[in-house]
């Protein structure tokens, strides 16, 4: 027998909820219902103390959101966090980061460094993040243990790690993972080849055919330098985006993370194939790297997403400082201030990962029968005061410190500000242990 629709597991009362859909929409003094990890109700504050309810929580000057959605990142690189500050994108790839991986990365430290970033996503606001990193492994267990939801790109590339010898071995080992995870409901699966310029066509070829047969999401670096789509032209004769789209690896499920160069015809080509945008501002602006053009992108019709990139290009895992970097860059880069208002950012960073992984059924909204992946925020801190606009304040004021609670499908994850499921401490002392270890091997 199924319970009595007026009894409930959670009922929350905040004093604003912001559904994100329909977009621009702030509903005050209603209450939000969660029943079977779903979100079962959403109606005004009067018509809920009709519920039962085994638990009810009054969030007195706060707003329920949905939990943002971080599209791109490698999680474990959390801890090269300010390893190799202040450098342009390759000599910092190739110098730095590439041999620090070299000589440090393990399951270990995969595993350890993910728990790290999954802790500072939790707190500020992330619900759902997308991870491209060796031993996905060690990374999915993680993100298991911590009850976030994840997607989980295993890398392929031509070259050998301390993963794996070559693009053959990485996909293997992948789709090993795949089905090893297949009755996770937390965890998505899907290919993460590097970039055109570290994967060969003939892999890429591989990947666009397993990918289509398996009905996965593919997600990889894409034009995220001038330098990198002329150097593409010069070689091949053709723009990286015309390369995906020749071998049929551009479509609904392709994933192209940065996109800073980009064209008319570049444009017409994703609202074409339906492939999806990852705009990652921050690490863009440090790496000065370039930016991408979310408003035309938007204009356009074509889906955006946000992320932050690992925090040894961005230095941090925000995505609330995510959303108001896009915000402001894209108004800037537009020279225009109505460009990119508060609630396409925070659509963006919500609805627009949801759907660029296909999972726009069951989050990046608050709508009834949506999975509970959703946030409370305290605006009523100095911060935030006068209070004119809660949508606003959410991208322009808020830092992600204001985050209060955090659920996934209905687990909360962050009470009052803490985790449920992560010994801080714990945590801490296995992070400086790595410190200490890559400062000395570094000397």
């Amino acid at each position: 027998m199924s319970a009595p629709e007026n009894i409930v597991d959670t009922l929350l009362h905040p004093d604003w909820i912001v559904p994100v859909v329909p977009r621009g929409v702030v509903l005050d003094k209603h209450s939000l219902a969660i029943s079977g990890g779903r979100i079962s109700h959403i109606l005004p504050r009067d018509r809920a103390r009709d519920l039962q309810a085994d638990e009810e929580l009054e969030l007195p000057g706060q707003a329920l959101m949905p939990g943002l959605v971080n599209l791109h990142g490698h999680a474990a690189m959390s801890l090269l966090r300010g390893f190799a500050d202040d450098l342009p994108l390759i000599p910092w790839l190739e110098q730095h980061i590439w041999p620090a991986e070299g000589q440090h990365v393990s399951a270990e430290f995969v595993r350890d460094g993910t728990e790290l970033a999954i802790a500072e996503m939790l707190r500020s606001g992330t619900t759902t993040f997308s991870d491209m990193y060796f031993f996905p492994d060690a990374a999915a267990a993680a993100a298991i243990s911590s009850g976030i939801r994840s997607q989980l790109v295993f890398p392929v590339l031509d070259f050998a790690t301390a993963w794996a010898r070559d693009a053959d071995e990485y996909i293997s080992k992948g789709l090993r993972l795949r089905d090893d995870l297949k009755h996770q409901a937390l965890v998505t699966v899907g290919f993460g080849p590097h970039a055109p310029y570290t994967v060969s066509r003939p892999n890429l070829q591989k990947v666009a055919t397993l990918a289509a047969e398996l009905d996965v999401p593919v997600q990889i670096h894409l034009h995220e330098t001038t330098g990198e789509v002329l150097a593409a032209v010069e070689e091949n004769g053709e723009r990286p985006l015309d390369t995906l789209n020749a071998i049929g690896l551009l479509g609904p499920r392709t994933q192209c993370v940065h996109m800073t160069d980009l064209g008319d015809q570049d444009m017409a080509l994703l609202a074409a194939t339906g492939a999806h945008v990852v705009h990652c501002p921050k690490s863009n602006m440090k790496l000065a790297s370039g930016a991408c053009p979310a408003a035309r992108l938007l204009d356009k019709g074509i889906n955006v997403a946000l992320g932050t990139d690992g925090a040894a290009s961005n230095n941090g895992l925000n995505m609330f400082m995510e959303m108001q970097s896009a915000a402001l860059l894209g108004k800037l880069s537009a020279a225009d201030a109505a460009a990119v208002p508060a609630e396409d950012s925070l659509y963006m960073a919500t609805m627009g990962g949801a759907r660029a992984m296909g999972l726009a059924d069951d989050i990046g909204s608050l709508e009834t029968g949506k999975q509970a992946d959703l946030i409370a925020v305290n605006l009523s801190g100095p911060e935030c005061q006068p209070l004119y606009n809660p949508l606003s304040q959410l991208v322009y004021a808020c830092n992600g410190s204001q985050v209060t609670h955090s659920w996934v499908a209905g687990h909360v994850l962050v009470r009052e500000g803490n985790l449920t499921r992560i010994n801080i401490t714990d945590l801490l002392s296995r992070c400086a242990r790595w410190q200490q270890k890559i400062n000395s091997q570094q000397a």
